[in-house]
């Protein structure tokens, strides 16, 4: 054999030889605060558990998030990091799920990106917050796996973010500490401080910085609702998602005055004294077990002046909020897994709580939804419910929105997953969820029971295609997929998510129009 020969087969053999270790080589990449090592699932790079600020614990607990403090070797980025300090559901909930160990030190992103290793920062951005009251949950409780959604051509990134008091206790002596005589707003601070990691550190993942979209379900559309409204957040993202949650009322389920600094102080007060705490000292020294369990706290942001400088419903009245386009809705039996079943148990027991509720509407309550009979009772107070609570906010979002000259898409999701309860839950609070990560799993261990079908399948590909859709370009619409036309005061389009997806107007609107009467009474 002549010697060039020679020479390329060697190499050929030493390449061949080399190629298992080379393919096997961990996936680095240089972020701030130092290196975090990912893998390799079906394609998709995945890092997981990468600190985007210090932990918040010892003096820092009840003070904005910090830096990111270094770290010298490799960080594994293979495992999820703690979930923030929360309780878990009850039993027989149907959100109950399997959680990983808790901690105070809990402020990390996880990153799904279908780029190459040095590809150039082109892909749009997604940053999910999750939902759960603002008490519970995690990075991947609604984001069970983001590879699907990443190979749909967007970087997806998930968050945690401080739960219960010690993301949202206002306190004087946290006020008096602060440069700017704010406390109780950890937890959005905590969400703020995400997406400017994500400004920093994102294009290392292929993702561009300028194209990022927020997104969140329940008490994350509460969150997404804050982000849009604070001026913290300018810049920070360009378009909105919000999945069932906004705060354009101070609903009952929530508090009975306005979520101002003074209130939010008294209740943190109160949680002191009831943890026996004398000193903001001796606050940040008591164990965490001990917090969670002080009773009455009222978990919610509050218009410190700072994070938000009005109530929210003020600040998209003005259209003083963050310009961004919209997708918002709701799920059209919200309440069926969140207590909202308690219905009246006699036509004696609904006359007396509808005229407690209503006082001299309660007449009109009947008109507005449909109560000719006692079997109309039970949908009505559950629809009264889920539009008290989820779509008068959602319909006010999409009309601020719009007025401000953004464009806005709303959605109804009344299609009912498989739930071995399905004839109770229907299409509940959260249950879009598997539909748009495409994903089909409530990450339920009891989940034996379910049985999807094609009809599921084909849905969870459509959501997931008008999500990335708008991810990518601020309109969900594209090729193959039913068409979603923007909403406009004039009819109120919006597109019902079911088994076939179709289109309507004015959705709910003698009940929401009622709604809108109760809810901005003086």
């Amino acid at each position: 054999m002549p010697r060039p020969a020679l020479v390329v087969a060697a190499a050929a053999a030493i390449a061949l030889s080399l190629a298992p270790l080379l393919s096997a080589a961990p996936d680095i990449v240089a972020v701030t605060g130092g290196r975090v090592s990912g893998l390799l699932t079906d394609g998709i790079r995945v890092f997981r558990g990468i600190p985007y600020a210090a932990p918040p614990v010892g003096a820092r607990r009840w003070t904005p998030p910090q830096a990111v403090v270094p770290w010298r070797d490799v960080r594994d980025g293979s495992v999820y990091g703690p979930e923030c300090q929360q309780t878990q559901y009850g039993a027989t909930s149907v959100y109950v799920r399997p959680m990983r160990p808790l901690s105070e030190d809990c402020l990390t992103v996880n990153v799904w990106t279908p780029a190459a290793a040095g590809a150039p920062a082109t892909l749009p951005v997604f940053v999910w917050v999750h939902g759960g009251a603002l008490t519970r949950g995690s990075g991947t409780s609604d984001v069970r796996d983001g590879v699907p959604l990443a190979k749909k051509g967007v970087v997806l990134v998930s968050l945690n973010y401080r739960l219960g008091p010690f993301g949202y206790l206002a306190h004087p002596a946290l006020s008096a500490e602060s440069p700017e005589h704010a406390s109780g707003n950890y937890g959005v601070l905590d969400q703020i401080a995400a997406l400017r990691w994500v400004q920093q550190n994102i294009a290392a993942f292929g993702g561009d910085p300028a194209r990022v979209t927020i997104g969140g379900e329940s008490a994350g559309s509460w969150s997404v609702n804050t982000l849009v409204a604070s001026p913290l957040a300018k810049g920070l993202f360009i378009r909105a998602i919000g999945e069932s949650g906004g705060r354009f009322v101070d609903t009952p389920s929530l508090s009975t005055d306005r979520p101002n600094l003074p209130s939010a102080e008294t209740v943190g007060v109160a949680l002191a004294a009831a943890v026996g705490a004398d000193s903001l000292a001796a606050l940040r020294e008591v164990p965490a077990a001990r917090i969670l369990a002080a009773p009455d706290f009222r978990t919610q942001e509050n218009v410190d002046g700072w994070v938000l400088p009005d109530e929210i419903r003020t600040i998209f009245a003005k259209g003083a909020q963050n310009r961004v386009p919209v997708i918002v809705g709701q799920n059209l039996h919200e309440m069926t897994s969140l207590g909202g079943n308690r219905v009246p148990a006699s036509r004696q027991d609904y006359e007396r709580r509808i005229a407690a509720q209503y006082g001299p509407l309660a007449r009109d309550f009947e008109t507005a939804y449909g109560v000719k009979t006692d079997a109309d009772i039970a949908d009505a107070m559950l629809a009264a419910s889920r539009d008290t609570v989820f779509s008068y906010h959602m319909r006010e979002w999409a009309r601020a929105t719009v007025a401000s000259g953004d464009r806005a898409f709303m959605y109804l999701f009344s299609h009912q997953p498989p739930h071995p309860r399905r004839a109770e839950l229907r299409a509940f609070h959260a249950s879009e969820l598997p539909y748009v990560f495409n994903v089909l799993t409530f990450g339920d261990p009891r989940e034996a029971g379910f049985a999807w079908t094609d009809a599921d399948r084909r849905l969870a590909d459509q959501m997931s295609s008008y999500w990335t859709n708008f991810v990518k370009i601020g309109d969900p619409n594209g090729a193959g997929l039913p068409v979603w036309p923007a909403y406009d005061r004039a009819t109120e389009p919006y597109l019902e998510l079911a088994s076939p997806v179709r289109s309507g107007t004015h959705l709910f609107q003698r009940e929401l129009d009622f709604q809108s009467r109760v809810l901005t009474r003086p």
